[in-house]
Protein backbone atom coordinates (compact mmCIF):
# COMPACT_ATOMS: atom_id res chain seq x y z
CA UNK A 1 0.00 0.00 0.00
CA UNK A 2 2.65 2.51 0.97
CA UNK A 3 4.24 1.79 -2.77
CA UNK A 4 1.13 2.50 -4.13
CA UNK A 5 1.17 5.91 -1.94
CA UNK A 6 4.92 6.72 -3.19
CA UNK A 7 3.87 5.90 -6.82
CA UNK A 8 1.14 8.43 -6.45
CA UNK A 9 3.34 11.09 -5.19
CA UNK A 10 5.50 10.75 -7.23
CA UNK A 11 2.92 11.41 -10.72
CA UNK A 12 1.46 14.25 -8.83
CA UNK A 13 5.00 16.03 -8.37
CA UNK A 14 6.37 15.07 -11.79
CA UNK A 15 3.70 17.97 -12.64
CA UNK A 16 5.82 20.81 -10.79
CA UNK A 17 8.48 20.14 -13.09
CA UNK A 18 7.12 18.93 -16.14
CA UNK A 19 4.64 21.31 -18.44
CA UNK A 20 1.06 19.96 -19.10
CA UNK A 21 0.92 18.92 -22.61
CA UNK A 22 -2.96 19.78 -23.23
CA UNK A 23 -5.99 21.13 -21.20
CA UNK A 24 -6.45 18.18 -19.89
CA UNK A 25 -3.44 17.52 -17.62
CA UNK A 26 -2.94 21.67 -17.11
CA UNK A 27 -4.94 21.56 -13.80
CA UNK A 28 -2.27 19.08 -13.16
CA UNK A 29 0.18 21.33 -13.99
CA UNK A 30 -0.95 24.46 -12.28
CA UNK A 31 -2.20 22.58 -8.81
CA UNK A 32 0.99 20.23 -8.29
CA UNK A 33 3.62 23.17 -6.84
CA UNK A 34 0.90 24.67 -5.21
CA UNK A 35 0.25 21.44 -2.71
CA UNK A 36 3.99 20.91 -3.42
CA UNK A 37 4.76 21.36 1.23
CA UNK A 38 1.91 19.14 1.61
CA UNK A 39 3.37 16.34 -1.46
CA UNK A 40 6.70 16.67 0.40
CA UNK A 41 5.05 16.35 4.23
CA UNK A 42 3.32 13.33 2.69
CA UNK A 43 6.63 11.80 0.71
CA UNK A 44 8.64 11.88 4.53
CA UNK A 45 6.10 9.80 6.11
CA UNK A 46 5.86 7.44 3.18
CA UNK A 47 9.60 7.09 4.03
CA UNK A 48 9.35 6.67 7.79
CA UNK A 49 6.86 4.51 7.67
CA UNK A 50 8.81 2.20 4.78
CA UNK A 51 12.34 2.01 6.76
CA UNK A 52 10.46 -0.45 8.83
CA UNK A 53 10.36 -2.74 6.21
CA UNK A 54 13.60 -1.39 4.41
CA UNK A 55 14.13 -4.73 2.24
CA UNK A 56 10.64 -5.24 1.15
CA UNK A 57 10.01 -1.42 -0.08
CA UNK A 58 13.15 -0.44 -1.85
CA UNK A 59 10.59 0.85 -5.01
CA UNK A 60 8.16 2.49 -2.50
CA UNK A 61 11.34 4.30 -0.26
CA UNK A 62 12.92 5.58 -4.15
CA UNK A 63 9.52 6.79 -5.61
CA UNK A 64 9.14 8.66 -1.94
CA UNK A 65 12.78 10.03 -2.50
CA UNK A 66 12.15 11.45 -5.43
CA UNK A 67 8.81 12.89 -4.85
CA UNK A 68 10.25 14.73 -1.82
CA UNK A 69 13.02 16.05 -3.81
CA UNK A 70 11.02 17.71 -6.85
CA UNK A 71 8.45 18.68 -4.23
CA UNK A 72 10.94 20.57 -1.94
CA UNK A 73 12.18 22.67 -5.06
CA UNK A 74 9.27 25.05 -4.63
CA UNK A 75 10.10 25.93 -0.87
CA UNK A 76 13.48 25.93 -1.80
CA UNK A 77 13.19 28.65 -3.94
CA UNK A 78 10.92 30.47 -1.62
CA UNK A 79 13.60 32.60 0.36
CA UNK A 80 15.16 33.78 -2.88
CA UNK A 81 11.65 34.95 -4.22
CA UNK A 82 10.98 37.16 -0.78
CA UNK A 83 14.20 38.66 -0.95
CA UNK A 84 14.15 39.29 -4.74
CA UNK A 85 10.90 41.24 -4.19
CA UNK A 86 11.24 42.76 -1.00
CA UNK A 87 14.34 44.92 -2.53
CA UNK A 88 11.59 45.81 -5.60
CA UNK A 89 9.11 47.03 -3.72
CA UNK A 90 11.92 49.29 -1.70
CA UNK A 91 12.93 50.21 -4.62
CA UNK A 92 9.61 51.67 -6.21
CA UNK A 93 8.38 52.71 -2.78
CA UNK A 94 11.07 53.98 -0.42
CA UNK A 95 8.95 54.57 2.39
CA UNK A 96 7.04 51.68 2.54
CA UNK A 97 8.66 50.27 4.88
CA UNK A 98 8.23 52.91 7.66
CA UNK A 99 4.50 53.19 7.46
CA UNK A 100 2.72 50.25 9.44
CA UNK A 101 0.70 47.59 7.76
CA UNK A 102 -3.17 47.10 9.38
CA UNK A 103 -3.10 44.66 12.44
CA UNK A 104 -4.60 42.12 10.57
CA UNK A 105 -2.39 42.44 7.30
CA UNK A 106 -0.71 38.64 6.60
CA UNK A 107 2.79 37.92 8.48
CA UNK A 108 4.66 36.45 6.23
CA UNK A 109 4.25 35.04 2.61
CA UNK A 110 3.93 31.70 3.79
CA UNK A 111 1.37 30.56 6.48
CA UNK A 112 1.89 26.42 7.02
CA UNK A 113 -1.46 26.82 8.73
CA UNK A 114 -3.25 28.14 5.87
CA UNK A 115 -1.95 25.54 3.57
CA UNK A 116 -4.83 23.59 5.38
CA UNK A 117 -7.08 25.44 6.67
CA UNK A 118 -7.70 28.31 3.80
CA UNK A 119 -6.91 31.95 4.07
CA UNK A 120 -9.12 33.83 6.24
CA UNK A 121 -11.11 36.17 4.63
CA UNK A 122 -13.31 37.65 7.94
CA UNK A 123 -17.15 38.78 7.42
CA UNK A 124 -17.92 41.56 4.96
CA UNK A 125 -20.79 42.79 3.62
CA UNK A 126 -21.63 42.01 -0.09
CA UNK A 127 -24.43 43.55 -2.54
CA UNK A 128 -24.85 41.03 -5.13
CA UNK A 129 -25.81 42.21 -8.70
CA UNK A 130 -25.59 46.56 -9.10
CA UNK A 131 -26.03 47.11 -12.74
CA UNK A 132 -23.51 49.65 -13.99
CA UNK A 133 -24.62 49.25 -17.71
CA UNK A 134 -27.17 47.96 -20.20
CA UNK A 135 -26.21 46.25 -23.63
CA UNK A 136 -29.35 46.01 -25.57
CA UNK A 137 -31.45 43.32 -23.51
CA UNK A 138 -28.03 42.45 -21.55
CA UNK A 139 -27.56 44.20 -17.87
CA UNK A 140 -24.05 44.06 -16.53
CA UNK A 141 -23.61 44.25 -12.56
CA UNK A 142 -20.94 43.98 -10.26
CA UNK A 143 -20.88 42.54 -6.33
CA UNK A 144 -19.77 45.04 -3.86
CA UNK A 145 -17.58 43.43 -0.70
CA UNK A 146 -17.66 46.46 1.69
CA UNK A 147 -15.55 46.60 5.10
CA UNK A 148 -16.61 47.94 8.79
CA UNK A 149 -15.03 50.58 10.41
CA UNK A 150 -14.73 54.41 9.12
CA UNK A 151 -14.75 55.66 5.42
CA UNK A 152 -13.28 56.72 3.55
CA UNK A 153 -11.62 53.57 2.25
CA UNK A 154 -9.61 52.25 -0.62
CA UNK A 155 -11.45 50.81 -3.69
CA UNK A 156 -10.36 47.77 -5.56
CA UNK A 157 -11.70 46.46 -8.38
CA UNK A 158 -11.36 43.00 -9.51
CA UNK A 159 -11.67 41.86 -12.95
CA UNK A 160 -11.70 38.12 -13.64
CA UNK A 161 -10.20 35.78 -16.39
CA UNK A 162 -11.72 33.22 -18.53
CA UNK A 163 -9.97 33.83 -21.72
CA UNK A 164 -12.56 36.40 -22.82
CA UNK A 165 -14.85 33.71 -23.22
CA UNK A 166 -16.16 32.92 -19.60
CA UNK A 167 -16.24 33.48 -16.14
CA UNK A 168 -18.19 35.78 -13.79
CA UNK A 169 -17.69 38.14 -11.08
CA UNK A 170 -17.87 35.80 -8.34
CA UNK A 171 -14.68 34.25 -9.02
CA UNK A 172 -11.71 34.89 -6.77
CA UNK A 173 -14.07 35.50 -4.41
CA UNK A 174 -11.43 34.70 -1.48
CA UNK A 175 -9.36 37.27 -2.53
CA UNK A 176 -12.50 39.98 -2.96
CA UNK A 177 -13.76 39.15 0.53
CA UNK A 178 -9.73 39.33 2.36
CA UNK A 179 -9.17 43.04 0.73
CA UNK A 180 -13.04 43.74 1.93
CA UNK A 181 -11.99 42.79 5.52
CA UNK A 182 -9.11 44.48 5.34
CA UNK A 183 -10.53 48.14 4.59
CA UNK A 184 -11.15 48.02 1.00
CA UNK A 185 -14.44 48.46 -0.78
CA UNK A 186 -13.67 45.55 -3.44
CA UNK A 187 -16.08 45.82 -6.50
CA UNK A 188 -16.03 42.61 -8.59
CA UNK A 189 -17.26 43.43 -12.63
CA UNK A 190 -18.26 41.48 -15.24
CA UNK A 191 -18.39 42.34 -18.84
CA UNK A 192 -19.26 40.70 -22.27
CA UNK A 193 -18.00 37.64 -23.12
CA UNK A 194 -16.05 36.87 -26.50
CA UNK A 195 -16.67 35.67 -29.38
CA UNK A 196 -19.86 36.82 -29.28
CA UNK A 197 -19.01 40.30 -28.11
CA UNK A 198 -15.97 41.03 -29.85
CA UNK A 199 -12.64 43.90 -28.92
CA UNK A 200 -13.59 46.01 -27.59
CA UNK A 201 -16.94 45.15 -25.96
CA UNK A 202 -15.04 43.83 -22.85
CA UNK A 203 -13.00 47.06 -22.87
CA UNK A 204 -16.13 49.18 -23.16
CA UNK A 205 -17.86 47.42 -20.39
CA UNK A 206 -14.37 47.96 -17.72
CA UNK A 207 -14.46 51.64 -18.59
CA UNK A 208 -18.82 51.93 -17.92
CA UNK A 209 -17.75 50.15 -14.90
CA UNK A 210 -15.11 52.66 -13.76
CA UNK A 211 -17.19 55.42 -14.54
CA UNK A 212 -19.78 54.02 -12.50
CA UNK A 213 -17.81 52.82 -9.46
CA UNK A 214 -16.01 56.49 -9.53
CA UNK A 215 -19.61 58.06 -9.51
CA UNK A 216 -20.81 56.18 -6.70
CA UNK A 217 -17.53 55.41 -4.97
CA UNK A 218 -18.23 58.24 -2.28
CA UNK A 219 -22.16 57.62 -1.71
CA UNK A 220 -20.94 54.23 -0.71
CA UNK A 221 -17.71 54.67 1.21
CA UNK A 222 -15.05 54.86 -0.98
CA UNK A 223 -11.71 57.22 -1.88
CA UNK A 224 -11.92 57.92 -5.53
CA UNK A 225 -8.90 59.01 -5.47
CA UNK A 226 -7.52 55.83 -3.84
CA UNK A 227 -8.98 53.12 -6.96
CA UNK A 228 -6.86 50.34 -7.89
CA UNK A 229 -7.50 47.54 -10.60
CA UNK A 230 -6.37 43.99 -10.43
CA UNK A 231 -7.18 41.36 -12.91
CA UNK A 232 -6.54 37.75 -13.92
CA UNK A 233 -5.20 36.05 -17.13
CA UNK A 234 -7.58 38.05 -19.50
CA UNK A 235 -8.80 40.32 -17.43
CA UNK A 236 -5.41 41.64 -16.33
CA UNK A 237 -5.60 42.71 -19.82
CA UNK A 238 -8.12 44.88 -19.40
CA UNK A 239 -6.96 45.77 -16.13
CA UNK A 240 -3.86 46.97 -18.01
CA UNK A 241 -5.42 48.75 -20.71
CA UNK A 242 -7.71 50.62 -18.55
CA UNK A 243 -5.29 51.80 -16.30
CA UNK A 244 -2.77 53.17 -18.95
CA UNK A 245 -5.32 54.63 -20.62
CA UNK A 246 -5.71 58.95 -20.98
CA UNK A 247 -7.36 60.66 -18.29
CA UNK A 248 -7.73 57.09 -16.17
CA UNK A 249 -9.02 57.17 -12.36
CA UNK A 250 -7.01 54.08 -11.73
CA UNK A 251 -3.93 54.63 -8.92
CA UNK A 252 -2.53 51.67 -8.96
CA UNK A 253 -2.75 48.07 -10.82
CA UNK A 254 -2.19 44.96 -10.22
CA UNK A 255 -1.72 42.25 -13.18
CA UNK A 256 -1.83 38.33 -12.62
CA UNK A 257 -0.55 36.63 -15.23
CA UNK A 258 -1.70 38.99 -17.57
CA UNK A 259 -1.07 39.13 -21.66
CA UNK A 260 0.60 42.23 -22.34
CA UNK A 261 1.50 42.32 -26.10
CA UNK A 262 -1.32 40.57 -28.18
CA UNK A 263 0.55 40.60 -30.96
CA UNK A 264 3.63 38.85 -29.74
CA UNK A 265 1.07 36.23 -28.25
CA UNK A 266 -0.54 35.41 -31.62
CA UNK A 267 3.11 35.61 -33.48
CA UNK A 268 5.01 33.12 -30.39
CA UNK A 269 2.06 31.35 -28.73
CA UNK A 270 3.65 28.74 -26.25
CA UNK A 271 5.22 25.28 -26.81
CA UNK A 272 3.45 23.25 -25.53
CA UNK A 273 0.17 25.36 -26.32
CA UNK A 274 -2.72 23.31 -24.41
CA UNK A 275 -5.07 26.26 -24.44
CA UNK A 276 -4.65 27.26 -27.94
CA UNK A 277 -3.75 31.01 -28.11
CA UNK A 278 -4.10 31.94 -31.29
CA UNK A 279 -7.91 30.23 -31.15
CA UNK A 280 -8.39 32.49 -28.08
CA UNK A 281 -6.77 35.96 -28.90
CA UNK A 282 -8.86 35.47 -32.80
CA UNK A 283 -12.13 34.81 -31.11
CA UNK A 284 -11.27 38.03 -28.90
CA UNK A 285 -10.07 40.18 -31.73
CA UNK A 286 -12.53 39.10 -34.25
CA UNK A 287 -9.42 37.63 -36.51
CA UNK A 288 -5.86 36.71 -37.60
CA UNK A 289 -3.17 39.29 -36.36
CA UNK A 290 -2.71 39.34 -40.56
CA UNK A 291 -6.47 40.61 -40.36
CA UNK A 292 -6.85 43.16 -38.31
CA UNK A 293 -3.39 44.07 -36.59
CA UNK A 294 -4.71 47.25 -35.64
CA UNK A 295 -7.04 45.88 -32.77
CA UNK A 296 -3.98 43.40 -31.83
CA UNK A 297 -2.10 46.63 -31.12
CA UNK A 298 -5.27 48.98 -29.67
CA UNK A 299 -5.57 46.18 -27.29
CA UNK A 300 -2.33 45.28 -25.76
CA UNK A 301 -1.15 47.16 -22.48
CA UNK A 302 2.06 47.34 -23.57
CA UNK A 303 1.81 49.99 -26.75
CA UNK A 304 -0.10 52.13 -24.04
CA UNK A 305 2.65 52.62 -21.71
CA UNK A 306 3.81 56.29 -20.56
CA UNK A 307 5.51 57.54 -17.57
CA UNK A 308 2.30 59.22 -16.41
CA UNK A 309 0.56 55.46 -15.71
CA UNK A 310 0.09 54.24 -12.63
CA UNK A 311 2.50 52.26 -10.66
CA UNK A 312 2.00 48.43 -11.90
CA UNK A 313 2.29 45.24 -9.91
CA UNK A 314 2.97 42.65 -12.41
CA UNK A 315 3.09 39.01 -10.84
CA UNK A 316 3.71 36.11 -13.35
CA UNK A 317 4.45 32.34 -12.76
CA UNK A 318 7.99 31.56 -14.44
CA UNK A 319 6.34 28.12 -15.73
CA UNK A 320 3.44 29.65 -17.56
CA UNK A 321 2.31 27.82 -20.70
CA UNK A 322 -0.63 29.61 -21.60
CA UNK A 323 0.41 33.18 -21.15
CA UNK A 324 4.07 33.26 -20.99
CA UNK A 325 5.90 35.01 -18.37
CA UNK A 326 8.19 36.81 -21.15
CA UNK A 327 4.77 39.14 -21.56
CA UNK A 328 5.32 40.34 -17.87
CA UNK A 329 8.96 40.74 -18.05
CA UNK A 330 8.47 42.71 -21.24
CA UNK A 331 6.21 45.12 -20.23
CA UNK A 332 8.31 45.55 -16.86
CA UNK A 333 11.45 46.28 -19.06
CA UNK A 334 8.96 48.96 -21.03
CA UNK A 335 7.36 50.66 -18.22
CA UNK A 336 10.61 50.90 -16.18
CA UNK A 337 12.15 52.84 -19.63
CA UNK A 338 9.67 55.16 -19.59
CA UNK A 339 10.39 55.97 -16.00
CA UNK A 340 7.05 55.02 -14.59
CA UNK A 341 7.19 52.84 -11.39
CA UNK A 342 6.87 48.92 -11.90
CA UNK A 343 7.44 45.71 -9.68
CA UNK A 344 7.61 42.08 -11.05
CA UNK A 345 6.77 39.34 -8.89
CA UNK A 346 8.04 36.13 -10.94
CA UNK A 347 7.23 32.98 -9.02
CA UNK A 348 9.81 30.20 -10.26
CA UNK A 349 7.73 27.38 -9.62
CA UNK A 350 4.03 28.86 -10.47
CA UNK A 351 1.73 27.88 -13.41
CA UNK A 352 -1.01 29.60 -14.83
CA UNK A 353 -3.89 30.65 -12.45
CA UNK A 354 -1.90 29.62 -9.79
CA UNK A 355 -4.28 31.57 -7.64
CA UNK A 356 -7.02 28.70 -8.72
CA UNK A 357 -6.28 27.77 -5.38
CA UNK A 358 -5.74 30.69 -2.87
CA UNK A 359 -4.27 29.06 -0.20
CA UNK A 360 -1.64 27.44 -2.16
CA UNK A 361 2.08 28.03 -2.24
CA UNK A 362 2.06 30.84 -4.66
CA UNK A 363 -1.72 32.14 -3.94
CA UNK A 364 -0.31 32.98 -0.65
CA UNK A 365 2.81 35.02 -1.62
CA UNK A 366 1.21 36.71 -4.44
CA UNK A 367 -1.16 37.91 -2.05
CA UNK A 368 1.25 38.96 0.97
CA UNK A 369 2.85 41.45 -2.07
CA UNK A 370 -0.62 42.46 -3.83
CA UNK A 371 -1.36 43.14 0.00
CA UNK A 372 2.09 45.48 0.55
CA UNK A 373 2.03 47.18 -2.97
CA UNK A 374 -1.54 48.43 -2.67
CA UNK A 375 -0.42 49.85 0.94
CA UNK A 376 2.10 51.64 -0.71
CA UNK A 377 0.42 52.38 -4.02
CA UNK A 378 -3.00 53.59 -2.48
CA UNK A 379 -1.11 55.29 0.67
CA UNK A 380 -2.60 58.66 1.37
CA UNK A 381 0.53 61.42 0.86
CA UNK A 382 3.16 58.83 -0.69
Amino acid sequence: MLTIIAAVLLFLSVWIIVPAPSVWLLPLGVLAPEISPILLALAVIVILLSLRKLTTRKVGILFALIAAGISAMPLSKLPAVERQFDRELARAFPSAAKRPLPENARPQPLVIRDLFLGVSAGDVRVDRALNFATRGIQRLALDAYRPTGSAPFPVLVQIHGGEWQRGNRTDNETFARYFASRGYIVYAIEYRHAPRSSWPAAFDDVRAALAWIQAQSTSMGGDPQRLAVVGRSSGAQLALLAAYSSASPVAAVVSYYGPSDLTKGWREPPDPDPMSMRSILEAFLGGTLDAVPERYRDASPIAHVSAAGPPTLLIHGARDHVVLPGMSRDLHARLQAVGARSMLLEIPWADHAFDTLPNGLSGQVSLYYTERFLAAALARGR
